[in-house]
């Protein structure tokens, strides 16, 4: 409404200038019209093509940043059609006046000559009105765009709740697909598949109990439940692996960030993986868990983490602050990671070989009451900043791989 009362007072406003210039004689439209006859023909065309470059402009601005409702149209905007067509129309009936004065008949050719010119502005009043029709027509695809695409959000999440695993499965691959087609829907669905692989779980025991017994019959059917749920999770995982993976162009997916928090992952690889914010505080990696040359572009989070089998994080760069306090290992390789900030492993656990051959620590690095139940591998390892290694041991002895002075430096 406010922008609707502006376009109605910029229409009176014009008016009233335009009625007051005609009483007192100004400009001199007689001398004006002489000057303008000649230039008819341009000055339309300028006119049509300043209003085509507006809407147009218009449009676009509208394209980048597409909304459920279509906008209001603003003041200016009708003001400035109404003032194109009353140009058009003043500069088609003046030129055509023009030529009617070397007719025969004069008095008809002046009159047929309003009548075209007034058509002329009729004509362009056409084209504004096409113009908006197109505008209208393409907010109305938007919209058609956007309710297809929340419907099709809203099933695959609802097979994700299903209690049949083949139905949670079709329900990841749509919206694996949905996310591939809609750059600015992928945040949002990978953040779906996280919370689902964030949810309670219990790997199925490695041989099925025997359904002798009305009790092992339920065990079975549990066993089975958990098997298929391990599926799902492993697509689930694939996902992420096979989309944040830059050597893929055709199927990267850009400045995703991941929150795993508290998740159970099973035989969990980021290899080569490039991922932003990135969240795995209290998380469960059953088997492997492998981050080759996977590269951090924001923070690293790993605080209590328990990886039960061997950690891999050769060559990883951590772009910002790693944290891995508390975290549980068997065994783990750092070999050449780069650590760009502030790395903290304070009452970090390593229960079997630790490496950080050629690692290059490159702030502040804390190994603070960590203990390496077996060897721990530092060689060619580099530190730039601040290092200590309090209270730290190496299976059952004091430990520290830093001189004291260059720890200090």
């Amino acid at each position: 409404m406010p922008r609707q009362a502006g376009g109605m007072m910029a229409l009176g406003g014009l008016s009233l200038l335009a009625a007051v210039s005609v009483l007192l004689g100004w400009p001199d439209w007689a001398a004006l019209g002489r000057w303008a006859r000649p230039h008819a023909v341009a000055l339309v065309l300028l006119a049509v093509a300043v209003a085509c470059v507006a809407v147009g402009t218009r449009l676009l601005r509208g394209g980048r940043a597409p909304s459920a409702r279509m906008p209001v149209m603003s003041w200016w905007f009708v003001a400035g059609a109404a003032i194109v067509v009353i140009v058009v129309a003043w500069g088609a009936t003046s030129w055509l006046l023009g030529e009617a004065s070397a007719a025969k008949d004069v008095g008809a050719a002046r009159v047929d000559a309003i009548k075209t010119g007034l058509g002329i502005g009729a004509g362009t009043t056409g084209i504004f009105a096409l113009l908006l029709a197109v505008r209208r027509q393409w907010h109305s695809e938007v919209d058609a765009t956007e309710k297809n695409l929340t419907e099709l959000y809203t099933k695959a999440a609802d097979q994700l709740g299903s209690e049949q695993a083949p139905v949670r499965m079709a329900g990841l691959y749509a919206l694996e697909r949905l996310a591939h087609g809609n750059p600015g829907q992928r945040q949002s669905i990978v953040n779906v598949i996280c919370a689902y692989l964030r949810m309670p779980y219990t790997l199925p025991d490695d041989q099925p109990p025997e359904a002798d017994t009305d009790e092992a019959r339920v065990l079975l059917a549990e066993h089975r439940e958990r098997t298929q749920e391990r599926e799902v999770r492993l697509a689930a995982q694939r996902i992420l692996t096979d989309h944040l993976n830059p050597n893929r162009p055709e199927a990267f997916w850009a400045d995703i960030d991941l929150d795993l928090s508290n998740a159970h992952l099973i035989d969990f690889t980021l290899d080569n993986a490039r991922t932003g914010k990135a969240r795995f505080d209290r998380a469960t990696f059953s088997g492997s868990a492998s981050f080759s040359e996977a590269t951090f572009s924001d923070i690293a989070t790993f605080d209590r983490a328990t990886f039960s089998g061997v950690a891999r994080f050769e060559r990883a760069t951590f772009c910002s602050a790693a944290w891995f306090t508390r975290a549980t290992f068997s065994a783990a390789l750092f070999n050449r990671a780069t650590f760009s900030e502030t790395a903290w492993f304070d009452y970090a656990t390593f229960s079997s070989a630790a490496s950080f051959a050629r690692a290059t620590f490159s702030d502040a690095t804390w190994f603070d009451y960590v203990t390496f139940s077996g060897t721990a591998g530092f060689g060619g390892v580099t530190f730039d900043g601040i290092t200590s290694f309090e209270r730290t041991t190496s299976e059952g002895a004091p430990f520290n791989p830093v001189p004291i002075e260059a720890s200090q430096s």
